[in-house]
């Protein structure tokens, strides 16, 4: 059994979190991976008030574990998703994509943990300042939405800078990857590219198996143009934005072609006019299984890599 601070802070026996992916992120993923020891967590993504209210009383159906809820702060309805997770008392909300500063006191005054993403040392230090209860530093491996710094030396950086804990997250797909990010001084990891494959998962079954397919250089980056770049699966749609952007399309046409692309994926398994975000990680995604097995083969690695890591050092040290 590993337990770390994050696993009494939030009450869970297993330091994994779930990303809170929109569209993938629904109530019965958030359930199974909070049932299964980890911290589920419901993505809100753009959605209007009642879906996201209707979301997490689902999810509190479902479990009756500790579980979260996500929101990208550069969307419109932020503030008003962040209301709804205080009137329905989540346990903790994780942000990403702005500055969570404006949302700190009341969601705290509400008795919820506060975890935001960030992608950098300057960001981590800013949130740890304001009073947050940890943060998840997300290397530039992962799906979705990037910063440009790689997972490996923004972790240890952040550690060093913040006296909060720190969950890694960006390239993690197994336990060997918890082992790692737990040497690097963190308490645990967030994986998101890995749930997708689970059986709870609801993302389309041609979605689970782009990713089975995926390797090591399965993956492209666009958006560079907006300012905002997202990782995602080669494909139709990836090398139609990428030339769009070669060929100086405005924001406004770029965003346009965009529109409703990842419900396109996610929902209806389209390719060709669905963006397919997934993380690095990609690679290692190797089956579908449910998500209590996942977690416990996770957890079994991460010992294991851990046993094993610990057996070299001595064997070094004896010469043998």
């Amino acid at each position: 059994m590993i337990r770390t601070p994050l696993c009494e802070l939030l009450g869970i026996e297993h330091p994994i979190l779930q990303g809170g992916m929109a569209w993938i992120a629904t109530p019965e993923l958030a359930a199974a991976v909070s049932n299964a020891g980890g911290l589920g967590i419901v993505g809100a993504g753009n959605a209007p008030p009642d879906v996201i209210r209707r979301d997490l009383r689902r999810a509190r159906e479902l479990t009756g574990r500790p579980f979260g809820a996500n929101v990208p702060l550069f969307t419109a309805g932020a503030a008003e998703a962040i209301q709804v997770f205080i009137d329905e008392g989540v346990a903790v909300v994780t942000t990403g994509g702005g500055n969570a500063g404006p949302f700190l006191e009341p969601l705290q005054r509400a008795g919820i943990r506060v975890i935001p993403v960030v992608a950098s040392v300057a960001l981590a230090r800013r949130m740890a300042r304001l009073g947050v209860d940890a943060l998840i530093a997300e290397g530039m491996e992962s799906g979705g939405h990037i910063g440009d710094v790689a997972t490996l030396p923004l972790v240890p950086q952040v550690v060093d800078a913040v006296d909060v804990p720190v969950i890694a997250a960006g390239g993690f797909a197994d336990g060997r990857g918890l082992a790692a990010a737990l040497a690097l001084g963190a308490v645990g990891v967030q994986m998101g590219t890995r749930f997708i494959c689970t059986a709870e998962s609801q993302a389309h079954p041609n979605y689970k198996r782009r990713l089975l397919e995926a390797h090591d250089r399965a993956t492209v980056v666009t958006g560079h143009s907006l300012g905002h770049p997202v990782r995602s699966l080669r494909g139709q749609f990836a090398r139609r934005f990428e030339e769009m952007e070669r060929a100086g399309a405005s924001e406004a046409e770029v965003l346009a072609f965009g529109a409703g692309s990842l419900r396109a994926a996610v929902v209806e398994g389209d390719a060709e006019r669905g963006t397919m975000m997934a993380g690095q990680s990609a690679g290692l995604v190797r089956d579908v299984v449910p998500v209590q097995v996942l977690i416990q083969r996770i957890v079994a690695e991460a010992e294991a890599a851990i046993r094993r890591s610990a057996a070299q050092i001595v064997n070094g040290r004896d010469g043998t």
